[in-house]
């Protein structure tokens, strides 16, 4: 039988797809959203849900919105954040109380409504750098290399001897090393989940994302996920914009596929206490992706500008060992990559977007996080 199912941030880009996975395996769903201007546009935020979702409107920082939301709610899935690596490096602020004092607030009421499980989004972001390998096979979970590559230097996380390390699949067993207010945040909502969780009760489960895509994203939104930012360029028959030189690898999971792993984490006994990585398991270069992004959009003749500038807070390489979410939940990612992305296209060349991504990018010039 179902439950009723409280999804915060629940109008987002990933929320909505998580509302149609659960409805769809009968659950009843409440969904809490500020519908910020920068993520939903200037829309009726009741339109974005399907009519079966019963929307509030409100801020997670709001006590007696969030205790309102919590009436009757068998569950929560945790949604709601700031997101943006690299506008959290000078909207600092807004960051840390979106993202670390709303999950606060949250924990508070659910500690007055306590429910049967929390699922909290986190993300690849704590890992900082992605796991290496370095030239006699060890384990390297600490790369690091300068902020600010001069001309000829390599972007490469390099070990003492000066070697280039090999980037592999990052597991969950990577120490955490924070690069970011946004990273930082993340690391707060999965730790106070899982603390407060086990402190009165509850079951708590965190979800550590890798690059989210689908249909759905917020186009005009310059911090979101790369493929709607380079959607965005590309829309509006701009070149999208890659930092560094483009050869940075990522993993990329289809939205439908999160949704998916939401919906599980929720609903099997053995997810219970766990964190786990949800990614597709393939690795691709950034440079790879803004290609293959134009061609599906038919607009090949914009190749990728590439920058040869670094943000301050920005990775290497990072992606996904999805073995412990495989071995424990029996999940495993579904959407081949070319047909998610030409699903992708297909709905991009039917939207409008205002491309902000050079206004953006100043923002970050202007306050010295590009080198």
């Amino acid at each position: 039988m179902g439950e009723t199912v409280l999804v915060t941030g629940g109008a987002g880009f990933i929320g909505r797809s998580v509302c149609n996975e659960l409805l769809a395996r009968g659950h009843k769903v409440r969904v809490l959203d500020s519908l910020i201007e920068q993520v939903h546009g200037e829309v009726d935020g009741s339109r974005l849900l399907p009519a079966d979702v019963e929307l509030l409107v409100g801020d997670v920082r709001n006590r007696d919105i969030v205790s309102k939301a919590l009436s009757g709610a068998d569950s929560v899935i945790n949604l709601a954040a700031e997101v943006g690596v690299g506008q959290s490096m000078y909207e600092i602020e807004r960051y840390t109380s979106g993202n670390d004092l709303g999950t606060a607030v949250l924990m508070e009421q659910l500690i007055e409504k306590p429910v049967r499980r929390i699922v909290t989004a986190s993300s690849m972001s704590i890992y900082g750098e992605g796991l290496y390998r370095d030239a006699d096979g060890r384990h390297v979970q600490d790369a690091e290399r300068s902020a600010r590559a001069g001309q000829g230097q390599s972007w490469e996380p390099l070990d003492q001897q000066g070697r280039p390390l090999t980037p592999v699949p990052t597991p969950e067993w990577k120490r955490p090393d924070l690069a970011s207010i946004y990273a930082l945040g993340k690391y707060v909502q999965e730790r106070t989940t899982l603390i407060i969780a086990g402190a009165y009760g509850m079951e708590g489960v965190c979800l550590r994302l890798f690059n989210v895509y689908g249909p759905g994203q917020a186009l005009s939104n310059p911090y979101t996920g790369v493929l709607a930012i380079f959607s965005s360029r590309l829309l509006n028959d701009q070149r999208p914009v890659i930092f560094e030189d483009g050869e940075q690898r990522r993993d990329f999971v289809h939205v439908t596929d999160v949704a998916r792993a939401f919906a599980d984490a929720l609903e099997l006994p053995q997810a219970a206490g766990g964190v786990f990585n949800i990614g597709s398991g393939h690795d691709r270069s950034v440079r790879e992706v803004g290609q293959a992004l134009a061609k599906a959009l038919g607009k090949d003749d914009l190749e990728p500008e590439i920058a040869g500038k670094g943000r301050i807070g920005d990775i290497r390489h990072c992606f996904c060992d999805g073995t412990l979410a495989a071995d424990r939940l029996g999940f495993r990612a579904a959407k081949d990559f070319g047909e998610g992305l030409a699903e992708l296209a297909e709905w991009v060349a039917g939207q409008t977007a205002v491309d902000r991504v050079d206004a953006a990018k100043a923002e970050l010039e202007a306050r010295g996080l590009v080198a």
